[in-house]
């Protein structure tokens, strides 16, 4: 039977505790215990499983990586944050995004490209996202940035967006590594094709299992699922899913690339391996070194307490600890080129049906 959230533990920001302690239940803790009714159960109920994680994760996710919750290409020498903004510049810029443009952000976080791609590209953005708590601080956050005549937040599910907008709503739509969290890609994808005016764009980096990763290769099925459980999503899929569920749901693809195959000489998982010594500016040493095992020692027995003191909600700590499983998962999912977090695809909704 499924974790079921009780509201009755809602805290006043929009967390909700039942939720953030039912999380990791929604896995077998013994990898060879997962079966097919696991997958489903949180396909199923992938509001809780995504709902539960980003309530416990998303103070982690500020305090470690910034506002922006996303993985980038790095040039030498170029600051994280630097790396962070020019990845949405460059998605802005393949859209070809144009001032006064309406455009969706799907799962927008905390709002943190939706701020940066507003001012790059001077458009009006409406961001959507299905966790009370992320809008929340992305409301504050913008009202701070001072865009709150530019961007708007919605609570919402990305797999219901036509009974939101409506459709032909926005001249284009993004989502920067967050439909991975979908319950299916051809889901949300067709809805997001629906709400796109004729003619309109839609941009994503894509959370993906490489062609060189094979589930019946136990180690590649345990990296999966260390990405799985580590960071909210109920099932990780390949990359040619990604590109034919685009295709099917009528899209005709203008631009798609594996940024992770660029030949980069600093990898994109490289904050990750927590080696102070990669950091590419002196800012950057501490942003690498929470990573290190001395930052994580950190992290983990700070965390604890501060649950303890009742500072954070109940079940943060074991949310915590699952972003250790993620790290290790995608740096060695990384290096071995079985994943990628930086599937780019432009695509366009036809003029005409």
């Amino acid at each position: 039977m499924a974790p079921v959230a009780n509201e009755s533990t809602a805290h006043a920001d929009g967390r909700v505790g039942r939720r953030i302690e039912n999380y990791t239940a929604f896995w077998q803790k013994d990898i060879s215990k997962e079966g097919e009714q696991d997958t489903e159960n949180r396909l199923t109920n992938y509001v809780d499983v995504i709902n539960g994680y980003y309530d416990g994760a998303t103070g982690l996710y500020e305090y470690g990586w910034g506002t922006s919750f996303h993985f980038s290409r790095y040039y030498k020498g170029e600051s994280f944050y630097q790396a962070l903004a020019r990845h949405e510049h460059y998605l802005a810029f393949k859209m070809n995004l144009k001032p006064g443009m309406r455009v969706l952000d799907v799962g927008c976080g905390i709002g943190g490209p939706a701020r940066e791609i507003a001012q790059f590209a001077d458009v009006q953005i409406v961001g959507l996202n299905n966790n009370e708590f992320q809008v929340g601080r992305a409301r504050k956050l913008t009202k701070r940035a001072g865009l709150e005549d530019q961007i708007t937040y919605i609570v919402g599910d990305f797999m219901k967006l036509v009974d939101q907008f409506g459709e032909n709503s926005f001249d284009a739509v993004y989502a920067i590594e967050a439909t991975v969290h979908a319950p299916s890609w051809e889901g949300v994808y067709s809805q997001i094709q629906r709400v796109l005016k004729p003619g309109g764009v839609f941009g994503v980096y894509e959370w993906c299992m490489t062609d060189r990763w094979d589930p019946s290769i136990p180690s590649h099925k345990e990296v999966a699922h260390g990405i799985e459980i580590g960071n909210g999503i109920p099932e990780m899929r390949p990359l040619a899913k990604a590109r034919e569920a685009i295709l099917k749901v009528g899209f005709d693809i203008e631009h798609e690339e594996d940024l992770a195959e660029r030949p980069d000489p600093i990898p994109w998982y490289y904050p990750l391996e927590g080696d102070i010594r990669k950091a590419q500016t002196l800012w950057d040493v501490f942003t690498v070194w929470r990573m290190s095992n001395s930052g994580k020692f950190v992290t983990h027995h700070g965390l604890w307490l501060i649950e303890k003191l009742g500072i954070v909600p109940k079940g943060t700590w074991e949310v915590g600890e699952t972003l250790k499983i993620a790290a290790d998962a995608l740096v060695k999912s990384g290096r071995e080129k079985l994943f990628t977090p930086m599937y780019l695809v432009v695509a366009r909704k036809p003029a005409h049906n």
